[in-house]
């Protein structure tokens, strides 16, 4: 019984064979299916992320451009 069914299933699968191969190439663009990691250190990347943050002045604007998005909302604002 399950040899039919098997048999049945694998039938069904290679109706839809030319189907699969038309539109594999979309499927598998972009798919990773192993990655080779150089530097396992994630903490330590982010460390000299945020230190670069910090360092370059990228801070300042960011908080620049919070308070001037705070006073237009507020300018903007009905009610």
């Amino acid at each position: 019984m399950v040899v039919v069914e098997v048999q049945a299933l694998a039938s069904v699968v290679d109706s839809f064979h030319p189907l699969i191969d038309l539109i594999s190439p979309w499927l598998t663009d972009g798919l990773v299916l192993a990655q080779q990691v150089e530097d396992p250190d994630v903490l330590g990347q982010m460390q000299g992320a945020f230190n670069n943050f910090i360092e370059s002045g990228q801070v300042w604007a960011f908080l620049i451009g919070l308070i001037i998005g705070y006073i237009f909302r507020g300018m903007s604002s009905f009610g």
